[in-house]
C-alpha cells in the first residue's frame, strides 16, 4: 500500500481508498496524494471535491482505479 500511496503523490495519479471514519462508517474514494505523514495522509478528494486528511491507520484498502473509473477524474 505505500508503494502505491506514494506513486499516487510523486506521478500525480488518482487511486482508489477503502477507508474507516471515525463514526464506524465505510467510504470509497477516488484521491490523489499530496501529502504522506507518518500518521495521516492529505489527498485531494474527487467525489468530495476537495482536499481531505486521512488517517493512515483507517485505510483499509488502497488500489489503481477500475476500468471506466480513471477518466472521471480529468
Amino acid at each position: 500500500m505505500n508503494g502505491l500511496l506514494l506513486t499516487s503523490k510523486e506521478e500525480k495519479l488518482p487511486i482508489e481508498l477503502m477507508y474507516l471514519s471515525d463514526q464506524g462508517e465505510i467510504s470509497h474514494r477516488l484521491v490523489i496524494i499530496t501529502q504522506i505523514q507518518k500518521d495521516y495522509i492529505k489527498a485531494y478528494c474527487f467525489y468530495k471535491k476537495q482536499p481531505r486528511t486521512f488517517k493512515r491507520a483507517n485505510i483499509l484498502a488502497a488500489s489503481k482505479p477500475r476500468k471506466g473509473v480513471e477518466g472521471k477524474y480529468a
